[in-house]
């Protein structure tokens, strides 16, 4: 069974095509204006480096993400806590806390041994925190998100940074850098800040072990490894780019729906 998953994100696209629970293909690309555009863009590529010249070769298609709710080619939509969910259960089983950090928003997911959501919490009420802030923090710090998330570039005493606000922090990172503070310092204090929001959300829901971060700013390792000291746990690292978790989800769910209406028109 051939099946597609897309997540549509503020930021980014992401396609996964799977085959009989196997990874086929994924891509992922920055979102443009319009979700749909995004929609076609990510699955057309996906498509064609699946070798496929067509959707009509797929057997469903969901999508997920802040855009999914009006994509013309995908049969329905799952919402991105329950894809996320599915998606790092898929990659590794053991886990049961997933932290995802998107673009501009922040959940925390339980998730139970079948894979599927026990409780959660969501903060989209503004960008402290998320890919938005990083990219404010890596304007003010002019090194680029890379050098955020460097191991090499985490200081070891951590500057305060004490605005949440994405407009006001990165302000205030500017005054760190004209007053000399080392630049290890700051980027390891940003990383830390956020880190600390982060044990909030999660010590509301609980820490249950083994926890894994997913999105887009999971790839930052100095933020992980901030979560991790805080929290005094070993975060995870998915084995697949953790950007493309909720798109995997989808593309599980896409599989088990497609299955049972095959079911059911045999049995009917």
């Amino acid at each position: 069974m051939l099946v597609g998953g897309v997540d549509l994100g503020s930021a980014t696209g992401k396609a996964v095509i799977m085959k009989d629970g196997d990874i086929v293909v994924t891509h992922i690309a920055p979102s443009i204006a319009h979700p749909v555009e995004t929609a076609k863009k990510v699955m057309a590529v996906a498509l064609e480096e699946a070798g496929l010249d067509s959707l009509d070769h797929l057997d469903n298609i969901l999508t997920t993400g802040y855009g999914r709710l009006k994509v013309p080619f995908a049969s329905g939509n799952v919402s991105e806590i329950t894809c996320h969910a599915r998606g790092a259960h898929w990659m590794i089983p053991t886990i049961r806390t997933v932290i995802d950090i998107g673009g501009q928003d922040c959940k925390v997911i339980s998730v139970t041994q079948k894979g599927m959501v026990g409780e959660f919490l969501m903060n989209d009420r503004c960008a402290a925190g998320t890919g938005r802030f990083f990219e404010g923090i890596a304007r003010g710090l002019d090194c680029g998100l890379d050098g955020i998330s460097d191991l090499a570039n985490q200081g070891e005493e951590p500057c305060v940074i004490s605005n949440q606000c994405s407009v006001f922090a990165e302000s205030e990172v500017v005054t760190l850098v004209n007053e000399g503070n080392d630049f290890r310092n700051i980027i390891s204090g940003v990383n830390l800040s956020v880190a600390k929001r982060l044990k909030a959300m999660v010590k509301r829901l609980g820490v249950i072990e083994d926890v894994a971060l997913t999105g887009g700013c999971s790839k930052n390792d100095g933020l992980s490894k901030a979560v991790g000291e805080l929290l005094e746990i070993d975060v995870k690292r998915m084995p697949l780019d953790p950007q493309i978790t909720g798109a995997i989800g989808a593309a599980l769910i896409a599989a088990e729906k497609a299955e049972k209406a095959e079911q059911a028109e045999k049995a009917g």
